[in-house]
């Protein structure tokens, strides 16, 4: 099936931007915004359980949603026709949530910050990433848009690094970033690659 949904992710992702971005006391968005899309440990603990899902819609920082969605454009549309569209986004929700709900978990028992928020589309992402470079171990990937490598090589050292920060921030330092939701989405690809592709032989569709 051709590839159609990937731009319907990132016309949401920016919506939801723009809200952020218009959100004053005056129209109460601010508080609508924090309730409902920003996961923690302590929003699931209230029962606010679907913010597992809106904060991966989520994004209130420019650099962080252009980053983002310049990512998913490059790597969603090839994962959506060699999965197929509704295979792609079911998988896409999976990585996004799990990795929603490590960060809660990681932020709670880990770094002992039930209340630490978080947001964006990274664990959905890193989600794609993996699950590309183990079916397309060889293809080149551009990091920082100049150093190139293999894919599966240029995925790992991305966990590796994500595994650095976390324990960083476990003893106090590190960067504010969402290691455990980058994680998270990571073994959703794995996972989803030993359960449904190991073995195979891929070529990548054009």
């Amino acid at each position: 099936m051709k590839a159609n949904i990937t731009p319907f992710l990132i016309a949401i992702n920016i919506v939801v931007f723009i809200l952020w971005w218009f959100a004053t006391p005056e129209n109460g968005l601010p508080t609508f915004l924090v309730d409902n899309f920003l996961v923690s440990w302590t929003a699931l603990e209230e029962g606010r359980y679907w913010v597992l899902v809106t904060s991966v819609f989520s994004h209130n920082l420019l650099w962080h949603l252009l980053l983002n969605m310049f990512v998913l454009n490059s790597f969603g549309p090839i994962m959506e026709r060699a999965l197929g569209t509704f295979r792609y986004l079911r998988f896409y929700f999976a990585a996004g949530i799990i990795g929603s709900l490590c960060h809660a978990l990681v932020s709670a028992f880990v770094l002992g910050q039930p209340d630490l928020p978080a947001h964006g589309a990274s664990g959905a992402i890193s989600g794609i990433i993996l699950l590309f470079a183990f079916l397309f171990p060889r293809e080149r990937l551009l990091i920082l848009g100049i150093i190139p490598m293999p894919a599966l090589f240029g995925a790992l050292l991305f966990v590796g690094l994500d595994i650095w920060g976390l324990i960083a921030q476990a003893g106090g330092g590190g960067l504010p970033i969402g290691h455990g939701a980058h994680l998270g989405g990571a073994l959703t690809g794995l996972i989803y690659y030993l359960l449904y592709f190991r073995g195979r032989r891929w070529a990548r569709v054009a």
